[in-house]
């Protein structure tokens, strides 16, 4: 339902104090005047530095004092007539109790005069006195057809706009922007391109992205050619996101969650899987939504959510995140609930969004997450992505030599508890040190020795439970070993003796 829809209907019940959320104050001005031409209502608007116009035309007044606006709103037209008043960036006077009042005063008052006060911010900032008399209306990012309207109104000279195909590309570029950023982006793409190309408006995004400081935009070259192994999960993962499922959106893809030891592959994977099927990867970090006031980490956590569904087709990557939400593992009692919230509020999203966002989730130790995090509907498939094995090694292998630019032909260590992390810093290790990769190799330790109980104990407990992330169907753990390749009791499970 677009915005004037919901205002028309809103106006008719004569709610008399309606709330817009807007990051285009002018785009949703022109909107609701051009409504009220269509109803025949009185339209007047009011901001700190223009003052109070009606009708497009400037009434002497005060134009700092919003006190005065509010109480010319019921003689901007006649007694029968409706009137609408909007208040642009009222939010920031809020704080008067003065003001605030006076406002009640008017919406309560209003009811009986037909006067609608619309306040347009880009946050919800509603003082308690106002909660139960004000309703939220949120104006909507440009959808796909609106975009391509701008697209047409922008690139009118032969060849500018692209055919088709292209042009889908560059929608999907697009989306997620506002209005003004979509024309500036369009205008910009035609000066360095003398085209629309999707390149430039990917940068303008990843610029918005930035000054929000919610989301991080992540536009990699490396495709699944360059992750070796975890072929299960390539398969499940391709065919999910490449079956077209716009025409029924319950059959959208949902995300996967990747459970395994450190420097196995998961981000990269994560990162791989964006350019292989053409979606842009968003990496939030949940450190980055906590906010110093009270319910300001909330907010922020729906913001960043909400620009996520705006940017949709795309894959939303959470790293760590039993580390992201541990406070919650303990009712949030170190931080005053506020992580039980960002995790009630990351969890109802996960199982109500309608948008084609895919959530990658990565943990390295699943049992610091609630069993409800997991459900079944809140992802499509739980995944354990063991230490690589021996094909997986030898194309790992293979790939970090010619990326160092080492001898592929030299002998290689024991690499019996590597994971491809380790791999990557011994080659590394052996070019910057110059020296052969069996010997650099004795400057890596790996995190299976370090760590082998852990390790043992995440194997054990995956096994039945996720998803192999190398062979199709369940992960079945295998009897530890140690480096010689001699049977190891796991300290997990001693023995009845």
């Amino acid at each position: 339902m677009s915005l004037n829809e919901r205002l028309s209907e809103l106006v008719r019940a004569c709610f008399s104090g309606i709330w817009i959320t807007t990051h285009e104050p002018h785009e949703a001005i022109t909107e609701i005047a051009n409504l009220c031409r269509q109803e025949q209502w009185q339209c007047a608007s009011w901001n700190v530095a223009s003052g109070l116009a009606v009708g497009g035309q400037d009434v002497p007044q005060d134009a700092t004092d919003p006190l005065a606006a509010l109480r010319a709103a019921d003689a901007i037209g006649g007694d029968d007539q409706t009137k609408i008043l909007i208040l642009e960036n009222f939010h920031r006077f809020l704080q008067s109790a003065e003001i605030v009042q006076a406002m009640v005063k008017q919406v309560l008052a209003g009811k009986q005069s037909r006067t609608i006060l619309i306040v347009l911010a880009p946050v919800v900032q509603i003082p308690v006195e106002l909660e139960k008399l004000m309703v939220v209306v949120d104006h909507e990012l440009p959808d796909r057809q609106q975009l391509k309207k701008i697209a047409e109104e922008i690139a009118v000279e032969p060849g500018e706009l692209p055919d088709a195909a292209e042009l889908e590309r560059v929608l999907d570029a697009a989306v997620g922007l506002t209005r003004i950023e979509a024309e500036n982006a369009f205008s910009l793409s035609l000066i360095r391109e003398s085209c629309l190309a999707p390149e430039t408006l990917w940068q303008q995004k990843s610029q918005m992205l930035t000054k929000s400081g919610l989301l991080k935009l992540y536009r990699g070259t490396d495709n699944f050619s360059q992750l070796g192994g975890l072929d299960s999960l390539k398969r499940f993962t391709k065919r999910a996101l490449l079956q077209p499922c716009r025409s029924n959106p319950l059959r959208r893809p949902r995300g996967v969650m990747l459970l395994s030891p450190p420097g196995c592959g998961k981000s990269a994977f994560c990162k791989a899987l964006g350019k292989e099927t053409g979606r842009p990867v968003l990496q939030l970090d949940v450190g980055c939504l906590m906010g110093s006031l009270v319910g300001s980490t909330e907010e922020r956590t729906r913001r960043a959510l909400a620009i996520a569904d705006a940017m949709a087709p795309a894959i939303l990557m959470v790293d760590e995140v039993e580390k992201a939400f541990a406070g919650s593992s303990n009712g949030g009692q170190n931080d005053g609930g506020v992580s039980s919230r960002m995790l009630g509020s990351f969890l109802g999203w996960l199982n109500d969004h309608e948008t084609d966002v895919f959530v990658v989730c990565t943990s390295n130790n699943i049992r610091q997450l609630p069993p409800e995090f997991s459900r079944s509907e809140r992802f499509d498939g739980v995944f354990f992505v063991d230490l690589p094995s021996r094909e997986a090694k030898d194309s790992i292998w293979a790939m970090y030599l010619a990326l160092f630019e080492l001898d592929s032909t030299q002998r290689l260590p024991d690499d019996n508890d590597w994971s491809g992390a380790e791999i990557r810093a011994c080659c590394r290790l052996a070019a910057l040190l110059d020296m052969p990769v069996v010997q650099s190799a004795q400057n890596v330790v790996p995190v299976a020795v370090t760590s082998s109980e852990s390790v043992d104990a995440l194997r054990q407990w995956a096994s039945g439970r996720c998803l192999d992330a190398d062979r199709p169907g369940v992960y079945t753990a295998s009897s530890p070993k140690t480096s010689n390749g001699k049977r190891r009791l796991a300290r997990s499970r001693p023995s009845n003796n």
